[in-house]
This record gives C-alpha cells, sequence and structure tokens, in this order.
C-alpha cells in the first residue's frame, strides 16, 4: 500500500488529476481517468503480493453499511485486477448477500464471474436465496451443483432443506432427502435438524418423527423442533410427551427459552395446569418469566385452562409488555365472556401508547360478537380505519358472525356486498350459521350453493344445510343433502372432548363407543338421567 501512495503521488506531479473523476474514492467514479493514472495502478498490482487481498477484505469490512463505500471499493478491486479472488470474491458476495433482496444480483454477478468457485461460494448463494425467499433461485443453484458433479457438504443439504421447507415443496424436499442418505450425511446431527425441520414446514409429521426416532444423536435445537413441529400441527399429546422425555430422560441438555415457547401452546391448548405450573417454576427459576414470549404463553395457557387469576398475575407482574402480551390477556378475557374486562384492557392498552393491529382488532371483535355487543362492535369496526389497519376477510367474519347472532342477518349481507375484496369461505360460513339460527332458508340455500363451489370438501357445510331443512320440517331436503356427502365421500370432522384423570388423558367424540369403560359410563349417565327427571 505504500508503493503505490508513492507512485500515485510521482504521477500526480507530472499529470494535472482532478479528484472528482481520478480519485479512488471520488464521487464521479473512473470515468475520467487518464491512461498514465492507471498505468500507475497497474503498476501497484504488479508489484504487491498476495497480501494485499487480505487487506481489501479488512477494508471492505469497514465499508460495510455504505452501499457507496461499497461500490467504490469494488471498482478498486476491479481495477486492481482482484476479482478473480476467490477470498476478495466470497467477501464481496457475503457483503451484497447481507444488503438484501435488491443487491442479490449484484452478488450472483460476482458469483459468475469468478473462474473458480467452492462449496462455500455454491452453499453461500443457496443460503442468500433461502434466506430471501428466492427458493426456486435456491434449488436451481443446488441442482446445477450436482449437474456439475461437486462436492457437496453437509452445509449444502441445510441450506437446501430449508429452501425447500419455506416453498413447502415436498417432492423436492423427499429427493434431497433421498441424495443425503445417498452421500452419507444421514447421520449428521445438523442435517438432521434441517430435515425435520422441513417436514415439519410441509406438515408431514410422521416422516418428520421417523427422522427424529432414527437420529443417533440429538441436541436441544433437534428437542425443540420436534416439540414445536407437532405442537404447530395438532399433535399435542405427542409434543407434551416428548417434552416430559425430554426432562426426564436426558440430563445433559437443558430446556430453553425456545423449548419453553415451543411446549406452552401446546400445554395451553391442552389445558394441562400441572404441567404449565411446571413450567412457569422453571420459567421463575431460569429468569425467563419475564419473556414476553415467555410469558405470553403462559398467560394463554392459564387463560385456556380456566384460571384468569393467575393469567392476569402473569401478565401485571410482566416490567415491559409489548403488544403480543397485551393481545393475549385480551382474548382471554374475551374467550371466557369477559367482555367488560377485554374492552377495560384496551382501552388501557391505547393510553399506553400503543397502537392496535390486525389481531387486537380481530379478538376484540370476536369478544363483542359472542357478548352480543353490536354497537360496540360497530364502533371497533370502524375504529380500524382511524388506526389505518386493513380489515381483512377474519374481521368481515366477526362483523357478520355479530349481527347474525343478533338477528341482524340481512345487514350481514349488505356488509358482505360491501366488501373490498371477494368473500371468502369464513365470511359465508358466518352468514350460513345466521341463517341455521334464524330459519332463514333461501338465503341458507344460496350462501350454501357459494360454500360448496368454495369449500367442497368441509362436511360441516352440507350439515349446516342439512340441520337448516330439518329444522322447517322439510325433511326430504335434509336427506337429499346428507346423500350427497355419502356420494362424493364428503365427512364431517367429529368434535371430541377430553379428561384428565389420574394423569390419564380420556378423550371422547359424540356418540362414541370405544372407550374401554363405555358401560360403567353409559351405566353412570343413565342414573343421572334418572336422578335429573326426579327432580324436575
Amino acid at each position: 500500500m505504500p508503493r503505490m501512495i508513492r507512485t500515485l503521488k510521482k504521477v500526480r506531479m507530472s499529470y494535472s488529476w482532478n479528484n472528482s473523476t481520478c480519485g479512488l474514492f471520488g464521487n464521479g467514479g473512473f470515468r475520467d481517468l487518464t491512461r498514465p493514472a492507471f498505468a500507475a495502478i497497474r503498476y501497484f498490482v504488479s508489484c504487491t503480493s498476495k497480501e494485499d487481498s487480505y487487506e481489501l477484505n479488512r477494508m471492505l469490512t469497514q465499508c460495510e453499511g455504505s452501499i457507496r463505500s461499497i461500490k467504490n471499493m469494488h471498482a478498486k478491486i476491479i481495477i486492481g485486477g482482484y476479482e478473480q479472488n476467490v477470498f476478495v470474491g466470497s467477501k464481496l458476495i457475503a457483503i451484497y448477500s447481507g444488503l438484501g433482496q435488491s443487491y442479490i444480483e449484484d452478488a450472483r454477478k460476482l458469483f459468475d464471474n469468478l473462474s473458480e468457485r467452492d462449496v462455500f461460494l455454491w452453499n453461500m448463494m443457496i443460503q442468500t436465496y433461502a434466506n430471501s425467499d428466492l427458493c426456486p433461485k435456491a434449488l436451481d443453484m443446488y441442482n446445477k451443483m450436482r449437474e456439475q458433479d461437486l462436492h457437496l457438504d453437509k452445509y449444502t443439504f441445510t441450506f437446501v432443506l430449508k429452501a425447500s421447507g419455506i416453498k413447502k415443496d415436498e417432492k423436492a424436499g423427499r429427493i434431497i432427502h433421498g441424495h443425503v442418505m445417498k452421500c452419507g450425511f444421514y447421520l449428521d446431527l445438523f442435517v438432521g435438524n434441517a430435515l425435520i425441520a422441513f417436514y415439519a414446514k410441509c406438515q408431514m409429521i410422521e416422516p418428520c418423527m421417523k427422522v427424529f426416532d432414527e437420529m443417533p444423536k440429538r441436541d436441544l435445537v433437534s428437542w425443540n423442533t420436534a416439540i414445536s413441529s407437532c405442537a404447530t400441527n395438532d399433535r399435542i399429546t405427542k409434543a407434551l410427551d416428548l417434552f416430559r422425555t425430554l426432562l426426564h430422560e436426558q440430563s445433559l441438555i437443558t430446556p430453553d427459552h425456545a423449548t419453553l415457547v415451543s411446549v406452552l401452546p401446546a400445554c395451553a391448548q391442552a389445558a394441562d395446569i400441572r404441567l404449565g405450573f411446571w413450567i412457569h417454576c422453571y420459567a421463575i427459576k431460569t429468569g425467563l418469566q419475564y419473556d414476553a414470549m415467555v410469558g405470553s404463553g403462559l398467560i394463554s395457557m392459564y387463560a385456556n385452562s380456566g384460571h384468569l387469576d393467575y393469567a392476569r398475575q402473569v401478565f401485571d407482574e410482566m416490567p415491559k409488555r409489548n403488544i403480543m402480551v397485551w393481545t393475549t390477556m385480551i382474548k382471554g378475557y374475551g374467550m371466557h365472556g369477559n367482555a367488560n374486562e377485554s374492552l377495560n384492557l384496551f382501552s388501557s392498552f391505547l393510553k399506553d401508547g400503543f397502537n392496535p393491529d390486525g389481531v387486537v382488532f380481530l379478538c376484540l371483535l370476536s369478544t363483542c360478537s359472542h357478548a352480543g355487543l353490536v354497537p360496540k362492535g360497530r364502533e371497533l369496526f370502524k375504529q380500524m380505519d382511524d388506526y389505518n389497519v386493513e380489515k381483512g376477510q377474519e374481521h368481515y367474519s366477526c362483523m357478520v358472525d355479530l349481527f347474525g347472532r343478533a338477528g341482524l342477518v340481512m345487514e350481514a349481507v349488505k356488509l358482505i356486498k360491501s366488501m373490498p375484496m371477494v368473500p371468502g369461505k369464513s365470511v359465508y360460513g358466518a352468514l350460513l350459521g345466521a341463517c341455521k339460527m334464524h330459519n332463514h332458508i333461501e338465503l341458507g340455500e344460496d350462501v350454501a350453493e357459494k360454500l360448496f363451489l368454495l369449500d367442497p370438501m368441509s362436511g360441516g357445510r352440507y350439515v349446516t344445510l342439512a340441520n337448516i331443512y330439518g329444522g322447517v320440517g322439510r325433511l326430504k331436503e335434509a336427506a337429499a343433502v346428507r346423500k350427497m356427502m355419502v356420494k362424493n365421500n364428503i365427512k364431517k370432522p367429529f368434535g371430541f372432548s377430553s379428561v384428565k384423570v389420574d394423569s390419564v388423558v380420556h378423550t371422547f367424540g359424540a356418540e362414541d363407543e370405544t372407550h374401554v369403560k363405555r358401560i360403567e359410563i353409559f351405566d353412570t349417565l343413565a342414573v343421572l338421567d334418572k336422578i335429573m327427571a326426579e327432580e324436575i
């Protein structure tokens, strides 16, 4: 570097330089560089050693965050003849990749212009595309690697599986899983974790659990991913079983923040208060009870279990509350019919300087719907415009449900006609429920026809229409709807309830006769019916 400076000083003494056009870091770039100046830079290149690439990397690091400085340094690298240096090229690609989607093409051009590209560079490009939600390009890069018979390492599979998971490309992910087996990486911990995450994002729980069970070694990431996968895909019992196994059998692995955030939704959905108490105690012991995500999970768990007092205590003890914590508490009150508490909490939320989002309004509108607060619901729906919150299908569904429950069916129809987007199945589903509630036969038929097109395999829509016919004595039409379901192999998912007795969860469905103690259960129900009849 000193030699270059001396050389350029000599050139400057012999020629008139313009700082705006000839300076290496000038605003004007290299448009008017004179031939002697260019020769001086070339002289610098010919007289320097390979160690200059490390100096350039250091200078590039200092330029990070300034697009202008990065571009100037890039120009210097090209002038200096370092554009084919893998070390410098990797640094430039990494910098452009970190600047967002607008500069990914710059990174790709650098990559394509390099004559020598090792697996590290290929992996960097795959990772860049995956992180930028350009998953098809990430998969394309992976396929080109295989076409060129390049060496693949564990990071290649980790990044490309992430891209497949984001895209939810089941076919591509399964093919890559086959490549993993063929290349001998199926025993690698990082690749195994990537496979679990891929199958979870594609909602393929069986292969996800198969990969997990076959892993010879698991770390905390493996357990957290498996627990979260089950919890987010309605495998609640499995998620809780995995968590208990982690506690009892994996003494060297300690649950962390991610573990609690993963298991608390399952705990809330199962209303497992005993396990919830343990998690709360563990959070206090590890200092995680004040974390917003853990706190929200605890509030939701207590609210779902019916312990609103405990949920409010967690809420009140949190020193810093974000919008997620407020929303969870508002929702907790709403789901238990405490509309006044929910609305009062919303007022406090506004006084604390928070701006509500779509989720907050959705919780409030749902609360008003179940409490029959039509004027307040209208007020909140209008208030969304005041806060520039976009109204989605869910918000319109809540309003249709609110009007429907209150018997204002035609007002619900008027609202649907005013929607700025095409009404979806949730909106029409709420209207169909209102038609059933208030015996609007003709309107119910029209709505049902729309739903059969929008949601043809949902058995609940057919059953609702059949019940509408049955409610007014039109049994022939009701039977025809049910025959249509049988003909098209459409089934309505059965609802179920569960109760925990002596640490064992017992699940019951409608008209369920599968329980091992069904005789004792039915005998007890008969006795209770007899006692109730005598009391009446």
